[in-house]
């Protein structure tokens, strides 16, 4: 089967950093639909409030997911668990259990205080388990959580702003999961031109890899993408010559 492709169309990032950042339900399902069109196979996204903020609320929450599943149909959705949205475990659980709209997927940040039992929630409603490792103790922690079995895939997912420290974080990340004989489907990514480092491993390796707006703004030569579809024609590009 070929690498699959995901596309993160927004996350954190400021209109500092991107001028075309999808926040609101119809600015994600129009994103969503043009990567999808030019060869996402899964869409990752944040949810935004009415002042532009990040949450993990139901209401927000559920009118993006119908939003995005209306202009991209039968295309499965992740949606993000991050711990920066909300910090304190228990009120990020009962956030969630509060979903009314569910997402096929979650990205669930394996070093994050109460990711367990988020996920064990989370799994016992049906919704799938993307294990997000972003550095090399969280490979570890994920090991020794007993959830490996249970999960989808596993997101490597190096911070690291120099793409050779990147490629590294990854390939150490990659060792600890082999080593423990976890031989869940992968995904990688990184952070800003780095990313494309790490995707480019990924490839050579025969694992997916994630692109979109949350992960870089920049194409592989340095230059500022237009949005998320350009940036998932670059990554339809590089898979090819693979």
């Amino acid at each position: 089967m070929p690498p699959l492709l995901c596309v993160a169309i927004n996350g954190a990032r400021t209109a500092e950093e991107h001028p075309h950042i999808p926040k609101t339900p119809q600015e994600q399902a129009r994103a969503a639909r043009a990567a999808v069109d030019t060869g996402a196979q899964i869409v990752h996204l944040h949810a935004f409030d009415v002042n532009g903020q990040e949450t993990l609320k139901a209401q927000p929450c559920a009118a993006t997911l119908r939003a995005v599943r209306a202009g991209c149909p039968g295309i499965p959705i992740s949606l993000t668990t991050s711990a920066t949205i909300e910090p304190d475990p228990e009120r990020r659980l009962a956030l969630i259990a509060g979903w009314t709209e569910l997402p096929d997927l979650v990205t669930a940040n394996q070093g994050e205080a109460g990711i367990v039992p988020l996920c064990e929630h989370l799994l016992k409603r049906g919704v799938g388990i993307e294990a997000g490792l972003l550095q090399l103790n969280d490979a570890h922690l994920f090991v020794r959580s007993g959830l490996a079995d249970k999960c989808v895939r596993v997101l490597l997912e190096p911070l690291d702003a120099d793409p050779q420290d990147a490629v590294a974080h990854a390939a150490a990340m990659e060792d600890v999961l082999l080593r423990a004989g976890i031989g869940l489907e992968q995904m990688h990514h990184g952070d800003g031109i780095a990313s494309w480092a790490v995707c480019q491993r990924a490839l050579e390796r025969q694992h997916g890899i994630r692109t979109g707006l949350e992960d870089t703004t920049v194409l592989p030569n340095g230059n500022l993408a237009a949005d998320n579809a350009e940036l998932v024609r670059a990554a339809v590009s590089m898979m090819s010559v693979k």
